[in-house]
């Protein structure tokens, strides 16, 4: 089932915003041992109807250590269009550029990478990228961490403190297929399509995600292309429009009936890029929208003001659904009274995940080697510190037919389990959601779990006293920790959230209020992993 375009009134079409990321090697070659040098590769797209835009780019690598100084800064202008710019920048392993300083080398230590990239500055048009990634300099012997492991390479969980037992189950929580703009074949797949153009529908990615390992895979279509375009098609239908999202939801429930130890999920990707920002909602049953055709009725189930936020947030709650922050900017999206991330209490009921790594979704890559991703932990960080009570999750967003394969990125979902059972629910995985047992990889094979006094990452309590945090890791694949932080801070003070540790675990005795926690595990190839948080009421 497909519209014509023709009639589509012209908007901002969806994923022509910039894009800006910044291939990182995390390790110097076998031949650089001595000087730690590499090249680093920023990657500029602005895929706006193929018009050029001045982006202004900074590359700047501080540390070693959370609190180091800046090294190196590498800045430029580019003219940059549909068809991008790559700008390589070779770092010779020195701590400083400066002429004089040419023979001090950088010490050994995990540094950190942060590129910006700002377009069309001082214009209303302003778009902004920010992008943080480690990378390691190591010339002698390890001085990783050390991280107390769990059942490595298992896919159970035992008891932890009198806790029930869990389950981790491996998801990609954002995904399009034919039912908006996605699931084109890889050979043919460049960018966003033509909603209701692709190939492959949502059966298709189903079986594509559970043939490549992954135990549960949510298809996300966008809200607004029911009718078959990327702006208001006048001519949709709007009995076709509702009952494609149904047909969306029978088919998902249908493939988990036949596969018991697979959970097929459909739901949506509300909002617009541009002037918004997108979000999933995972479990409703009815179709939201803004778009009307030329009689006047409405091409969703449930009429939602496009860009409003707090409406969007109070209807969620009404209905029980609960919903993830998709690749968030630092800035611009999720406006409530003019605040991004703002916070609202229905939102704060509703919202559950926020992206904190994506990989392109536009990527053809079928082998999990994907170099282009995005990291959003400083967007994620500010919900946290408006005072959402939000899990990372890491998705893939794919738009081609390549389901969960571009990359080993995951979001894990700690699902209680009963013995002897290995079928998956809906309702465990939307329970465990609305606990917040989650955490986010880049690594498949990885298994995080970070505690404070016991109390298991995602709950909300109250402390007296000395308040242990604790962090340990297994890796399937037999990677090791490089390196390890604990992140503070205060949720509704919209103020920084800073490491206060480079161990996994650390006993702290909070000022009285609250606060928030969380685990940052960075892989020694580089990979991350990040726990979800612990909220702790600090009592007198």
């Amino acid at each position: 089932m497909a519209w014509s375009n023709t009639a589509a009134a012209q908007e901002t079409k969806e994923h022509s915003e910039l894009d800006a990321t910044v291939v990182a090697p995390f390790r110097a070659a076998r031949g650089e041992r001595v000087t730690q040098a590499r090249t680093f590769l920023v990657r500029l797209t602005y895929p706006d109807e193929g018009r050029a835009h001045a982006v202004r780019w900074t590359l700047t690598l501080s540390g070693p250590g959370p609190q180091g100084p800046v090294l190196r800064r590498w800045s430029g202008t580019e003219q940059v269009g549909a068809n991008g710019k790559n700008v390589n920048l070779p770092w010779d392993g020195r701590a400083d550029a400066d002429a004089r300083e040419r023979r001090v080398l950088a010490p050994d230590g995990l540094y950190e990478l942060r590129l910006l990239a700002v377009a069309d500055a001082g214009s209303p048009q302003e778009a902004q990228v920010e992008q943080q990634w480690p990378v390691q300099v190591q010339r002698g012997a390890s001085t990783a961490p050390t991280v107390p492991a769990f059942q490595a390479g298992l896919r159970q969980l035992t008891s932890l403190e009198g806790q029930p037992g869990y389950r981790v189950v491996y998801a990609n929580l954002h995904s399009q297929t034919r039912h908006s703009d996605g699931g084109a074949p890889l050979d043919a797949c460049h960018g966003a399509q033509d909603p209701q153009t692709g190939a492959y529908g949502p059966i298709d990615a189903y079986k594509y995600a559970q043939d490549h390992g992954l135990d549960a895979l949510l298809t996300s279509e966008h809200n607004h292309m029911y009718d078959g375009s990327d702006g208001t098609n006048s001519a949709a239908v709007a009995a076709e429009a509702k009952a494609l999202y149904q047909t969306g939801l029978a088919e998902a429930a249908a493939y988990s009936a036949a596969h018991p130890g697979f959970l097929a999920l459909y739901g949506m990707e509300w909002g617009v890029i541009n002037k918004g920002g997108h979000l999933n909602i995972f479990n409703s049953e009815q179709l939201l929208g803004w778009e009307k055709n030329a009689q006047g009725e409405l091409l969703a189930d449930i009429e939602t003001p496009k860009g409003d936020y707090a409406a969007l947030y109070a209807l969620m709650r009404e209905r029980g659904w609960i919903g993830q922050f998709n690749h968030p900017a630092y800035a611009g999206q999720f406006l409530v009274n003019g605040q991004p991330l703002g916070y609202t209490a229905d939102g704060d009921a509703a919202m559950v995940l926020c992206e904190v790594m994506n990989t392109s979704a536009f990527s053809t890559n079928d082998e999990e080697t994907e170099t282009r991703r995005s990291n959003y932990e400083a967007a994620c960080n500010r919900a946290l510190a408006a005072g959402y009570h939000v899990a990372f999750s890491s998705n893939q967003d794919n738009h081609c037919a390549n389901w969960g394969a571009s990359y080993g990125n995951r979001t894990a979902v700690l699902v209680t389990n009963k013995a002897a059972d290995t079928s998956l629910s809906r309702d465990s995985l939307l329970e465990a959601l609305r606990a917040r047992r989650v955490f986010a990889t880049m690594d498949k094979h990885a298994q995080l779990l970070f505690t404070a006094n016991g109390k298991l990452m995602g709950e909300r309590f109250d402390n007296h006293g000395p308040l242990h945090l604790a962090t340990s890791f297994s890796n399937g694949a037999g990677r090791q920790a490089a390196a390890v932080a604990i992140f503070h801070g205060v949720p509704g003070g919209n103020g920084s959230v800073t490491p206060i540790t480079d161990q996994a675990d650390v006993t702290v005795t909070p000022a009285p209020g609250p606060h928030f926690y969380y685990a940052r595990l960075t892989q020694d190839d580089g990979n991350i992993v990040w726990s979800a948080p612990v909220w702790v009421n600090q009592l007198p």
